[in-house]
């Protein structure tokens, strides 16, 4: 069965960081595009941060300069890095991987929430 398992969600302070991890099983991921999205209720899911297989980061405007993307295809994980937090950025965040080969295979973790509040 594949999983993919966030942690590291939370309250955090204006100006404030997080790290957000995602472990994944089941399968190997290294092929795999991955990477973060979030949603706030009554939105559809966006993506934030994603990774390549290859390790070339891609980032939403409203993130760039502030969130790292980075993976580890021995173990399977994918972080995020979050820095100078904002009010905006309070949302679910989820795990993403997404393979294209023949058809399009996609795995989601459950979501982390994200707070940034005062």
């Amino acid at each position: 069965q594949v999983q993919l398992v966030e942690s590291g969600g939370g309250l955090v302070q204006p100006g404030g960081s997080l790290k957000l991890s995602c472990a994944g099983s089941g399968t190997i991921f290294s092929p795999y595009r991955m990477g973060w999205y979030r949603q706030t209720p009554g939105k559809q899911r966006e993506p934030v941060a994603l990774i390549s297989s290859d390790g070339i980061p891609d980032y939403s405007d409203s993130v760039k300069g502030r969130f790292i993307v980075s993976r580890d295809n021995d173990e399977d994980t994918v972080t995020l890095q979050m820095n100078s937090l904002k009010p905006e950025d309070t949302a679910v965040y989820y795990c993403n991987a997404h393979l294209t080969f023949l058809t399009a295979v996609d795995y989601w973790g459950q979501g982390t929430q994200v707070t940034v509040s005062s």
